[in-house]
């Protein structure tokens, strides 16, 4: 079995910093993290980083367009 943080498919997914985060969410204007996409904590893409409730995860996809597109998830409770 393949480990799903391995597979060619998966992007990669990392937790921000605590200094990340209040950038990021200072430079959108959140002011809530209701306003974002919401990833579960029991996700086999991020069980490896040690999340918690309420922490923002980017994830970096390649693109044959762009190069590399970048989202935003905060995480949640299952």
């Amino acid at each position: 079995m393949v480990e799903p943080i391995k597979h060619v498919l998966i992007p990669v997914h990392e937790k921000l910093s605590d200094e990340e985060r209040e950038a990021f969410l200072k430079e959108y204007g959140i002011t809530s993290l209701a306003e974002l996409p919401k990833i579960r904590k029991d996700d086999p893409a991020i069980r490896h980083l040690q999340v918690k409730r309420g922490d923002i995860i980017r994830i970096r996809r390649k693109s044959p367009t762009a190069g590399e597109t970048i989202f935003y998830r905060v995480v949640v409770n299952a």
